[in-house]
């Protein structure tokens, strides 16, 4: 069940999301060509905590994983979707692609955000997949409103895939936060308007659509956590929270 969020909590949430807002910002700018995934991690864990925050994503253990995340961010180049776990060896090259996934937790109350950046020059066709999976964000965040249902995002989210013809990632998908990293309802990226869990006032919710250019199968690295396209074809993943407001939806983490 949906745990709505007083409005305390949502003035919490606002501030967490603010300064994800930065240090994401600030690891952006770090990702360039040279740089390896593991300083880009140490970059935004050191951020976090001289705000004085936590890292909720380090040693968060979600369900079904056999030991603790090992990092502050998730770093997923090129066909690695999700889950990416930094290293200092995994060196950023010009073409790549690279998602960045972060969470910060202020005064207890967290809140997730991602990104894909382009490293230096990418084609034509691999700059469509990041401008339409962002744009597919926006629409799903669109139909986050009071009244409404959660098919109602994934169904936006979706059209745009469609209309792409891009896979689409449907094993994994957004979710409830605020306590927890990790909380319900699960926000397919796909979908009928109309269907799933009614939408109301003070709900939070982390909407990331993951698009991939060839099929839609994907694969579990050995390291437990990193998901990968079968096909090795490129992913691309957007994300925000935002609160469901008598006004509309409310991006938090910008």
């Amino acid at each position: 069940m949906a745990k709505f969020k007083t409005d305390e909590e949502i003035e919490l949430l606002r501030e967490s999301g603010r300064r994800l807002a930065h240090v994401l910002e600030e690891v952006k700018k770090a990702t360039v060509v040279g740089v390896s995934s593991g300083e880009l991690d140490q970059l935004a864990y050191r951020l976090i905590k001289e705000m004085g925050d936590e890292a909720p994503f380090f040693n968060y253990q979600p369900a079904g994983a056999n030991r603790p995340f090992p990092a502050a961010l998730c770093v997923s180049i090129n066909d690695e979707i999700v889950h990416g776990i930094p290293s200092f060896e995994r060196i950023i090259a010009d073409g790549d692609i690279v998602s960045l996934d972060l969470g910060v937790s202020h005064k207890g109350m967290i809140t997730d955000s991602a990104i894909t950046v382009a490293v230096g020059k990418v084609s034509p066709k691999i700059k469509t997949l990041l401008d339409e999976t962002e744009r597919a964000l926006y629409e799903g965040i669109k139909m986050a409103k009071i009244g409404g249902r959660i098919g109602d995002i994934g169904a936006a989210i979706e059209k745009v895939a469609v209309k792409n013809g891009f896979g689409i990632v449907r094993e994994f998908g957004g979710h409830g936060v605020g306590h927890k990293v990790h909380e319900d309802p699960h926000v397919p990226n796909y979908g009928n308007k109309g269907n799933g869990p009614l939408l109301k006032k003070n709900m939070v919710l982390a909407i990331e659509p993951m698009f991939m250019l060839g099929d839609e199968e994907i694969l579990m690295m050995p390291d437990g956590y990193t998901i990968v396209t079968k096909d090795e074809s490129l992913s691309a993943h957007f994300e925000h929270s935002i609160v469901i407001t008598e006004g509309g939806p409310e991006i938090i983490t910008l």
